[in-house]
């Protein structure tokens, strides 16, 4: 699933492509991906003559602005949208097209259908789900650490899984966690209240840093995730541990290991992370 960084580089290449173009119309082809309106027609009607006039992210979730509208994308395991010529063949699982007044069109393709779309009167987006119940944005000012450290301090899960739920920070997923950790020298089955306050600090800031180095990167390319240009992130080449199963840790030179910390496969260094 792409997590912060991939979905923010997702938001900065859309926003070079479709910024202040017309929609003309709307095609919706799987409509159990329309959450909300009820309706798909309503859904379409809407968007008919709005114009895309700003692209933002909270956490995983994509909002794209219209004067009156927001739209909110998730792209779940394999969502991926990019622009075409309105003359070009459609792809197998493409799911929603926006058809704009340039002839050209945004087309959301998604394998396994899991995405999902919530159009919201643009005010309304944040009050409900599925964003109302987010925690803090790790990349600005909204992140606290005296806040953090309070949720950590508060549970008995491990840290892995702590840090998962998008209700104490969002755009975390099983890479970037792995990796925070990894560089934090926690190990990730730690229940998250027996931290120490300078193991958390320490963690904070490796969340920040991991994330923010995977954004300059374009994020990690795995599995199908590319840029909305077709373009592959490279930040894959910079994990310390995730995806590199039975390899030597490159700070130790022990080779890593892989398990299940809550459901989830998960990598860690078991010398520079001794629980």
């Amino acid at each position: 699933m792409p997590e912060l960084p991939e979905v923010e580089t997702i938001r900065r290449t859309l926003k070079t492509l479709v910024l202040n173009k017309k929609i003309r119309s709307v095609s919706v082809f799987w409509p159990k991906m329309i959450k909300k309106p009820a309706e798909i027609e309503q859904f379409k009607d809407a968007l008919k003559g709005e114009s895309i006039i700003d692209i933002e992210r909270r956490g995983k979730f994509l909002l794209f602005y219209t004067e009156v509208y927001a739209l909110i994308s998730h792209l779940r395991m394999e969502g991926r949208y990019a622009l075409y010529q309105a003359d070009e063949p459609v792809e197998k699982h493409t799911h929603v097209i926006f058809h704009f007044t340039d002839g050209t069109e945004l087309r959301y393709r998604d394998v396994r259908k899991f995405g999902t779309m919530h159009l919201f009167k643009k005010g309304e987006e944040f009050s409900t789900l599925p964003l109302s119940h987010l925690g803090p944005e790790p990349l600005g000012n909204q992140f606290d650490v005296d806040e953090f450290a309070s949720k950590l301090s508060k549970t008995t899960r491990n840290i892995k899984s702590t840090l998962l739920d998008q209700t104490v920070v969002v755009g975390l997923g099983n890479i970037y966690v792995d990796e925070a950790l990894f560089k934090a020298r926690i190990h990730p089955e730690r229940p998250a209240h027996s931290l120490a306050p300078e193991e958390i600090h320490v963690l904070y800031e490796k969340i920040i840093e991991t994330l923010t180095e995977a954004v300059k990167m374009g994020g990690s390319t795995v599995r199908t995730y590319v840029n909305s240009q077709g373009d592959m992130g490279m930040f894959q080449l910079e994990h310390n541990v995730y995806g590199r199963k039975g390899e030597d840790c490159k700070v130790c030179g022990t080779p890593l290991v892989k398990t299940v910390v809550g459901g989830r496969g998960t990598m860690y260094c078991p010398d520079c992370q001794k629980i």
